[in-house]
């Protein structure tokens, strides 16, 4: 070979020849152990156990699709940590493969598979979607679905992907409603680039907006009625305080974005050495890069104008996810002569390896968290719990009103027939007004009710009780104190409940 020519690109093997089967293994393998660890629930997981009873146009300060979905796999393997581990690994491997199919728009096998798989290395999606989140990932995947329909529209535009696009949009605002910045900041950006607008304003454009406004105008018509609470919910997310200053939110924001990002990049970095950044270089699609730069441009712009104008002070990994997920997919298309770089297979490797630690870590991670300081929520004894309140006489059917969404939403899990509401400290009705409520509707159905408070380590507050039974007639009430599962046998969990049996029909005269 001349001493000037190029290496030999090194061959495909597993994963970048099976993408798919490696991918299937990996959200297998998340579902087990996510099953295998612990019947309990964490705080999102609960949350979509209470909300998923139901169908509804809106839920709280959340779109509804995530909830619609979980709902829908609750209707057929039934309320449950599988149902849950199901939906969420699904939606994940959703996301890397959406990502995939915009990467081979621009790029080779490998390349493609290493803007999907990056994405593993952004903690909010590797780490912490793991852990416990939910709209997040629907989102994130739906930004995935949207870059890959805009490359493949300015490729080759067709009216069935210009109805696909309106579809995917219309999904990321009822996934999580800041995909507004990133549908705008995207469309935007493409139609300053010539190339892109001339193929987004093709024969059939205007299908884009009929789908995604059908698909959305049911959401939007229950959203006028509830803005204020929703706003309310986004605000005080966004925690925004002027006491705190611009400065705090610039370097909060800097901390989020580079959070997100830096993981990726050092291993970059690492692999590559200079050759990640120096050295001459030709785009795959000089259009498409100039989409990028400008949409990335457009996001910081929005970013710095929440701080500076909004008063935002706190950013969350999690927030800024979906509108840099793209970054891996954009640098790989701007240097595309890594795919064949003789260090390539390390880079594979490396991610590879990194999704396998992640794997194991999300098994072990609860019981090291438990060691130290407070029982992780995983650690809870609910198994324990539920046997407790059938040997107090519970029938399993009946209402069950809980002092928070993570009592309330596991205890559905072990009680899939009995309906759960939650009257938490923190759901702004008062938690009288919210019992006594559900203490009606249980009496006027001819039902009995479990009456149930966490009280001792865990998140139910340590009065709640009283507040609970306030406009109720006095309560005989039982405690059971259950220890911690995950090596935590020091420290114990307190419930106080009162089981209500239904009343005696009257015998007819």
């Amino acid at each position: 070979m001349p001493a000037d020519a190029a290496p030999a690109a090194p061959p495909l093997r597993f994963p970048l020849d099976r993408p798919l089967l490696w991918l299937l293994l990996l959200a297998l393998g998340h579902v087990a152990v996510r099953v295998a660890i612990s019947p309990a629930l964490k705080w999102d997981e609960a949350e979509q156990m209470l909300w998923s009873q139901h169908l509804a146009a809106g839920y709280g300060g959340q779109p509804p699709l995530y909830t619609w979905l979980q709902w829908a796999v609750n209707a057929i393997v039934g309320p449950s940590v599988l149902a849950l581990s199901v939906l969420k690994h699904a939606l994940l491997a959703l996301t890397y493969v959406l990502m995939w199919g915009a990467a081979r728009e621009l790029l080779a096998v490998r390349g493609a598979w290493w803007a999907a798989a990056s994405m593993m290395l952004m903690p909010a999606l590797g780490w912490f979607s793991i852990r416990d989140q939910t709209h997040t990932v629907l989102v994130t995947a739906m930004s995935g679905g949207a870059w890959w329909l805009l490359l493949r529209l300015v490729r080759a535009p067709r009216p069935r992907d210009f109805a696909l696009l309106g579809l995917v949009c219309a999904l990321g605002l009822l996934s999580k409603y800041s995909f507004a910045l990133v549908a705008l900041a995207m469309l935007t950006a493409a139609l300053s680039v010539g190339v892109a607008r001339r193929a987004l304003l093709a024969p059939g454009w205007w299908w884009a907006p009929v789908v995604g406004v059908l698909v959305v105008l049911p959401h939007a018509l229950w959203l006028v009625g509830q803005w204020q609470g929703v706003a309310a919910d986004t605000v005080s997310d966004m925690d925004i305080d002027a006491q705190r200053g611009w400065a705090q939110g610039l370097l909060e924001l800097a901390r989020s974005v580079g959070g997100t990002l830096a993981p990726w990049a050092l291993l970059v970095l690492a692999v590559f050495g200079r050759a990640a950044w120096r050295g001459p270089t030709t785009p795959v699609a000089p259009w498409a890069q100039r989409v990028f730069v400008r949409y990335l441009a457009l996001i910081a712009l929005a970013l710095l104008l929440m701080v500076l104008l909004g008063g935002v002070t706190a950013f969350k990994g999690r927030w800024v996810l979906p509108m840099v997920c793209m970054v891996p997919l954009a640098a790989f298309a701007a240097r595309p002569q890594l795919q064949e770089h003789p260090r390539a297979r390390r880079y594979t490797l490396a991610v590879t390896g990194i999704a396998l630690a992640l794997l194991v870590a999300g098994g072990v991670r609860p019981w090291f968290g438990s060691r130290q300081g407070t029982p992780d929520a995983l650690a809870s004894p609910i198994v324990a719990l539920a046997a407790a309140l059938r040997q107090a006489g519970y029938d399993g059917h009946s209402p069950i009103i809980a002092s928070d969404h993570i009592t309330g939403g596991t205890l559905r899990t072990r009680f899939p027939h009995a309906p759960v509401r939650a009257c938490a400290v923190t759901d702004g009705m008062p938690v009288a007004d919210c019992v006594a409520a559900a203490v009606q509707q249980a009496k006027a159905a001819g039902q009995g009710w479990l009456l149930i408070g966490c009280e001792e380590n865990c998140e139910g507050s340590a009065g709640w009780w009283a507040l609970a039974s306030a406009r109720l007639p006095a309560l005989p009430s039982r405690a059971v104190e259950l220890p911690y599962g995950m090596g935590r046998a020091d420290a114990s969990a307190r419930y106080r409940f009162h089981w209500q049996a239904p009343a005696a029909p009257k015998p007819s005269s």
